[in-house]
């Protein structure tokens, strides 16, 4: 048995794709649904944004947690330049939001934050994703599967719209929403540093 059974902890996250990746990282731990506010200030750069909100979650997590284990919070946002893409509110924003990606290289930055009522360490994780150029038909089409309407971005790598995608460079888990590697490395962390 994996030795991180051992360690409990909370996922501010009612995603079920982070639910799913942490779950593969082999940690036992608990999900918190929290309503967390999601508003860029004004000026806030992206990865200062999705780091914020990361800590955030994480922090809210802790305040309602039951019992005083680390809580993970994390976010994801795709970038294009200096516009941050969240999630589509209604069909002409994703056909604006996808036409914009379609044929580009954009970034997705996801902001993973592992918290305790002493301390909260926040890693980000930036990974460039280019598009293959989109039609309007295959945008209308995708959005009619209703996979792009609780993405950021308007996408789902994991799903129909890893077709879309023509190079990625960083981590492919960080694009589905929480990035293995920097996340196991957080709580391995946090295991040293309270032994």
């Amino acid at each position: 048995m994996n030795k991180h059974n051992e360690l409990q902890l909370y996922l501010a996250s009612g995603s079920p794709r982070r639910h799913d990746l942490l779950t593969r990282l082999g940690y036992r731990f608990e999900v918190l649904k929290l309503d967390v506010p999601e508003l860029r200030n004004d000026g806030e750069k992206p990865q200062d944004y999705v780091c914020r909100l990361a800590r955030d979650k994480a922090m809210a997590g802790v305040a309602a947690a039951p019992t005083a284990l680390p809580v993970l919070g994390a976010d994801t946002i795709v970038v294009l330049g200096e516009r941050v893409l969240e999630k589509p509110s209604d069909l002409l924003d994703a056909k604006d939001m996808l036409e914009a990606l379609s044929g580009r290289v954009h970034q997705v930055m996801t902001a993973v934050a592992l918290a305790t009522p002493e301390r909260c360490d926040v890693r980000l994780v930036t990974t460039n994703v280019a598009f293959r150029k989109l039609d309007e038909a295959e945008i209308e089409a995708y959005w009619r599967t209703g996979e792009p309407c609780d993405k950021a971005g308007a996408y789902a790598i994991q799903g129909i719209a890893g077709k879309f995608v023509s190079r990625l460079e960083g981590s492919y888990s960080a694009v589905v929403g929480l990035p293995l590697l920097e996340t196991d490395l957080l709580i391995k962390q946090h295991l040293e540093q309270t032994r």
